[in-house]
């Protein structure tokens, strides 16, 4: 896409959230080759994102939005460190802390929620020629995963990594190849198809594009009393409980009537939400569910999902490649790479001194990791 941009030479390139979604280290070699082709060709840049590690890290000044109008203008750094306008100030208030992660509820003591052990599971596909070999992808090697009841772990890593297809092979939409799934005490990994559809509630998932994973024709009301529906729920209970779950995740009644095309980013997300907690799950599988949010959604949304989980008891395993994400709302991490678990470890512990050479390169790829680690500790050093 970049030197699709480039091919006429321009004089000014517009990149318009070239890096949202992506993982850490594919962040930085894009902002790397952006700088690079800048450099080279004397060209400007208008770099538009809601990410502020990207901002530290490539801008020369900024300009914030907010409703259509220009709210703050000036130097980089200026902007950074000391924001004049209240909106600017709480953008830089909602972006996660990099620099530490504050120790948590200790859970061991809790009953196990989940045990994965020894997950594999294997793609493999043939090239277009007879004489190409066979090319196989390990997603999962010898997987292995502990969540107690109320607790949240997460998984960390790379695109690539293998961090969704393990939540798919966890939930059941994906097959694994080997490895045992326990759910409290039901082999959830083990049932058949027929014996698993009346357990699919125990497990249910919230995916990453809040858009994409709501069906367009359905309206949000039926969207998410489908579930109990299925499940042999009454239509009029069905509704009802729809209508308590919007409330709970901060929508009024009247938006059961809607459709999902009616709803901003942020609100679709709140939808996903009440749609998996409508079959009351002891697991919640929340996949990248705010990757494609800008800081203020993203922390509403992640707030509201540590208030329900403490609120219903929910056990939670939060797949994303922010690591700034995890230390927000992770009690656990474990980093991912090439489908092997390589370090896993209480999320203070993992924050403050990674083991693992991949962690630590993670952590040293994050986008404007240096401004972070100052404005940390300006927070610190004002609020001891």
């Amino acid at each position: 896409m970049i030197a699709m941009a480039l091919m006429l030479e321009p004089d000014i390139l517009i990149a318009d959230e070239p890096t949202t979604a992506l993982d850490v280290t594919t962040q930085a070699q894009v902002l790397a080759l952006i700088r690079e082709m800048q450099r080279k060709r004397q060209m400007a840049v208008l770099f538009i994102t809601h990410d502020f590690g990207v901002v530290a890290e490539i801008a020369d000044r900024i300009a914030v939005m907010q409703h259509g109008k220009l709210v703050e203008h000036g130097p980089a750094a200026d902007i950074l460190e000391r924001p004049q306008h209240p909106y600017t100030r709480a953008l830089l208030a909602a972006v996660p802390d990099l620099a530490s992660a504050p120790a948590r509820h200790d859970f061991d003591s809790a009953e196990v929620a989940l045990k994965v052990s020894g997950l594999q599971k294997s793609y493999r596909s043939k090239g277009i020629f007879r004489a190409a070999a066979t090319k196989t992808v390990h997603a999962a090697k010898d997987v292995a995963i502990q969540i107690r009841r109320g607790e949240t772990v997460g998984i960390v890593g790379e695109s690539g990594s293998g961090k969704s297809t393990v939540a798919r092979c966890i939930a059941r939409l994906v097959e694994p190849d080997a490895g045992e799934i326990r759910v409290g005490d039901v082999d959830f990994g083990r049932l058949s198809q027929r014996a698993l559809r009346p357990k699919r509630n125990r497990i249910q998932m919230v995916f990453q594009d809040p858009y994409g994973s709501l069906d367009p024709r359905q309206s949000v009301g039926s969207l998410i009393a489908e579930g109990p529906r299925i499940h042999g729920a009454t239509a009029e209970a069905s509704r009802q409980r729809a209508i308590e779950l919007l409330m709970l995740v901060g929508l009024d009644a009247r938006s059961a009537d809607r459709f999902p095309h009616e709803f901003s980013g942020g609100q679709r997300q709140r939808i996903g939400l009440a749609r998996a907690l409508a079959l009351e799950p002891a697991i919640l599988v929340a996949d990248e569910p705010v990757s494609a949010l800008d800081v203020s959604v993203q922390d509403q949304v992640l707030r509201l999902l540590a208030d329900i989980r403490e609120r219903l008891g929910l056990s939670v395993l939060f797949i994303t490649h922010d690591l700034r994400v995890a230390g927000q709302v992770c009690d656990s991490i474990a980093v991912m790479r090439y489908g092997e678990i390589v370090e896993f470890g209480r999320t203070e512990t993992v924050f403050n001194a990674p083991v693992h050479p991949y962690t630590q390169a993670l952590f040293a790829a994050v986008p404007g990791r240096d401004w972070s680690l100052r404005r940390s500790a300006a927070a610190k050093r004002q609020h001891p």
